[in-house]
């Protein structure tokens, strides 16, 4: 397709003097004189027929064509910038890795020294975002053309969808346990069975955004056998750390995925008093740019998180 379009510099010149509402201010962020500036604009401005600014005693303002036009303007040279940090050449040193808070904090932090002792001159930035869940904000398109990745960038996604432009890596598919704390049990009782849990407090966990694939309380009840327990009640949270520390600090029961607190249940900071198991709808994946996916250091990542995740449990029974 051919585009009819006026020099990229004045459209440059034109986003930059919108923002500021200065010529001279504009001049010095694009490293050019404030007449060159005007020239730009009044180029542009003779190209489409009409005055983009108005221009005021002591004061510059947008006319309705430069209000009507800025924000297709900005979004097409965000896109630009976007297009060339995807497939710009960058220090093969720096691995900038994004993943949801939980599966960072909990599973991927404490395994992160076998990697750089494998690869000790690899760079490693990991960026923690609930972005990285599926139907929170953006997806790995936004995440991974982030200006501020300075090297090579992938994703953990925690979800079930497949992303244009991405390849994608299945990880675990996880499964949801019982959880408490030894002090909830010390102070309530010991929990012999399932039915038992009508004295508890259910922690809700709400960290995925659309209900019908989050982990259900009523569910997991039906697969242990029990009826008449009111499972609606008990606080709810919006991040699975919060609800981790919430069952930490002895507040109730949590239905937590297995990878997540196998360490807390080893170590006895959390128990897990039923074996009935619950699975999750959504999965955590790898995801890479296609354009990244052959770069020795991404494939190194790659390989070394792929047998991480195999050798991890996905369930207490693995």
């Amino acid at each position: 397709m051919r585009y009819r379009l006026p020099p990229l510099s004045a459209l440059r010149a034109f986003e930059a003097v919108a923002r500021h509402l200065s010529f001279k201010r504009a001049a010095e962020e694009l490293f050019v004189t404030p007449a060159a500036v005007s020239q730009q604009i009044k180029a542009l401005e003779s190209y489409l027929g009409g005055p983009l600014f108005r221009r005021l005693p002591r004061a510059l303002e947008l006319s309705g064509l430069g209000r009507a036009m800025l924000p297709k303007v900005r979004d097409g040279l965000d896109c630009l910038a976007a297009a060339v940090e995807l497939v710009r050449v960058r220090p093969e040193g720096l691995l900038t890795v994004h993943a949801p808070p939980s599966f960072a904090q909990r599973w991927l932090v404490p395994r992160l020294s076998s990697f750089s002792a494998l690869h000790p001159d690899v760079e490693l930035r990991l960026a923690s975002d609930v972005c990285n869940i599926d139907g929170l904000g953006r997806g790995p398109e936004g995440l991974l053309t982030d200006p501020q990745d300075a090297g090579s960038a992938v994703a953990v996604r925690f979800g079930v969808a497949d992303y244009p432009g991405f390849c994608r890596y299945p990880l675990l598919a996880p499964e949801y346990v019982l959880v408490c704390s030894p002090e909830l049990l010390a102070r309530t009782g010991p929990l012999m069975t399932p039915a038992e849990l009508g004295r508890q407090v259910f922690i809700h966990d709400e960290s995925i955004p659309d209900e019908t694939m989050r982990p259900s309380w009523a569910e997991w009840l039906r697969l242990a056998g029990v009826a008449n327990v009111d499972a609606s009640r008990g606080p709810r949270f919006s991040s699975a750390v919060l609800v981790l520390e919430a069952a930490l600090g002895g507040q109730g029961v949590a239905l937590a995925l297995w990878p997540l607190v196998e360490a807390d249940v080893r170590s006895g900071r959390l128990v897990m008093p039923f074996s009935a198991v619950l699975p999750s709808r959504y999965v955590y994946s790898l995801v890479v740019p296609d354009v990244l996916t052959e770069r020795p250091l991404v494939r190194n990542f790659r390989a070394w998180l792929l047998a991480e995740a195999g050798s991890a449990a996905a369930g207490p029974a693995s």
